[in-house]
């Protein structure tokens, strides 16, 4: 596993020891909770950039085969990386310096070394978001209109590789999330509204695959929302991790905030 932050490497690395089943963890130094070592089988610590090394310890290990877990802040990227050789070589090859193409000359390096990524999501199927209302409460007609406007939007940006959320408020689109974040974003989306709710929509990449950037929402997620005087939340079912279900739907009960898990674009 390439660990990066929040819940989601804990949680499959939790699974994983559940399951009998032991771990290698490449945890990322500017990103990953050192807690990842106590649920590892073994456990390796590498700054971002250094390509070569992560693979070295893939040979080492003898992995052949690697999920990715946690998120990477897409601004660290490109303000903190010291990229190795190996990564300079990549990004000058590479037209564009977005998420698939930067994440996908990584897949490509590492499968020419017959080292494969598995989907993120494989030791964690059961926290994937369902169809429907996941919340106690239902949303609002005026939210369900602000969420399916919402969706549009953010499925065109996804499309693009532009970033997974969008904030809206009253039938327009306030923000859209790019390598900020979504707190970030709601933030900034607050800031505008004078206090009206907003909305914050979530999609997935429109890809046939969730190896990396898999959307994730969690207690942080309602918490930010209740902040941002957002009132629904809407995720792609099938495609976004719900990490600590249960404390994320206390939280929203809490907050009266409606979640509701809606169908991918094709």
């Amino acid at each position: 596993m390439i660990a990066g932050n929040g819940r989601f490497p804990l949680l499959a690395l939790e699974t994983a020891r559940a399951a009998g089943d032991e771990v290698v963890v490449v945890a990322i130094k500017e990103e990953a909770s050192p807690e990842v070592e106590q649920l590892a089988a073994h456990c390796h610590w590498i700054s971002l950039g250094q390509l070569s090394r992560l693979i070295e310890i893939f040979k080492e290990e003898r992995i052949t085969e690697v999920m990715m877990a946690g998120q990477v802040k897409h601004a660290k990227i490109f303000s903190s990386i010291r990229p190795d050789w190996k990564l300079v070589k990549l990004l000058t090859s590479l037209k564009q310096k977005n998420t698939d193409a930067l994440i996908g000359g990584v897949a490509q390096i590492l499968a020419e070394e017959g080292i494969h990524l598995a989907d993120s999501t494989l030791l964690l199927k059961p926290l994937l978001a369902g169809v429907g209302v996941l919340s106690k409460r239902k949303p609002t007609s005026e939210e369900e209109r602000d969420i399916a406007y919402g969706r549009r939007i953010a499925n065109t940006l996804a499309g693009m590789d532009v970033g997974q959320s969008v904030a809206i408020c009253d039938g327009a689109c306030v923000a859209v999330e790019a390598m900020e974040g979504t707190d970030a974003m709601l933030e900034r989306a607050a800031s505008l509204v004078n206090g009206k709710p907003l909305r914050l929509v979530k999609v997935s990449r429109r890809r046939g695959h969730l190896l990396f950037d898999v959307p994730v929402a969690g207690p942080g997620t309602i918490e930010a929302m209740q902040k941002a005087g957002a009132t629904a939340l809407a995720v792609d079912a099938g495609r976004t991790l719900l990490l600590d279900r249960a404390a994320m739907l206390e939280k929203a009960q809490q907050g009266a905030i409606a979640i509701v898990g809606c169908e991918p674009a094709p």
